[in-house]
């Protein structure tokens, strides 16, 4: 049995994942389809190849085909990756001041006038909100886009994790850390020139998780 190279063979698996038959992945790559059957799969692409396939599917981790290492699909892509979509299809993209009335069921806004994209890497995500302001810099750039999963109010946070929560200041994208107290959180900017403060949870109306950012494209 012949030995497959580990980039193909991790090219196969993200074949699989998608759904798609070898044929259309060389389509769209221009890659031959020899490369990827028979005594072929012994040997590793070219680095044009593999160049090629990153351009084509953005959304493969760099890291993970070339090495392996983290996952299969990256967590930070690009607005192009974006495909806006009409009906209900699709991730909502609302206005991060209607993070309340989305995220209870209130009034604030509504799921069909906003605009929706399909954005296949982040599948779990159940709506998206663009960062205002230098907060979070470098994590994130204001006009970024975060993917978001809503989370219940007593929720287990994640220490050191990314999420977004309503609160009696508004809506806050930032960093949970544990509070001094068991009822309070300490909010931290990524930006070092934003102080951390505490909040008490009774504050907090909604919340959910940061799953992944969406780059503007420079």
């Amino acid at each position: 049995m012949n030995k497959i190279s580990p980039i193909k063979e991790r090219i196969l698996q993200y074949i699989e994942y998608l759904g798609i038959t070898k044929q259309l992945f060389c389509e769209k790559t221009g890659i031959s389809y020899a490369n990827i059957k028979g005594k072929s799969l012994e040997s590793e692409f070219g680095g044009t190849q593999i160049a090629e396939i990153l351009s084509v599917f953005g959304e493969i981790s760099s890291d993970w085909l070339l090495t392996g290492t983290g996952n299969m699909l990256r967590n930070d892509i690009t607005a192009k990756n974006m495909v806006p979509t009409n009906g209900n299809d699709g991730i909502p993209l609302i206005p991060i001041s209607a993070m309340a009335g989305y995220g209870t069921g209130g009034a604030q806004v509504l799921e069909h006038e906003c605009e929706r994209f399909v954005i296949p890497v982040f599948k779990e995500a159940e709506f998206l909100i663009s960062v205002k302001g230098s907060s979070m810099y470098p994590k994130y750039n204001s006009g970024d886009i975060v993917a978001c999963k809503k989370l219940p109010l007593d929720t287990f946070f994640q220490w050191n994790k990314v999420y977004v929560l309503d609160t009696e200041q508004g809506a806050l994208v930032k960093r949970i850390k544990k509070g001094e107290t068991e009822d309070t959180l300490t909010i931290v900017s990524d930006n070092p020139k934003y102080d951390p403060f505490p909040l008490h949870k009774s504050k907090i109306y909604a919340i959910a998780i940061v799953l992944g950012v969406i780059r503007q494209e420079s």
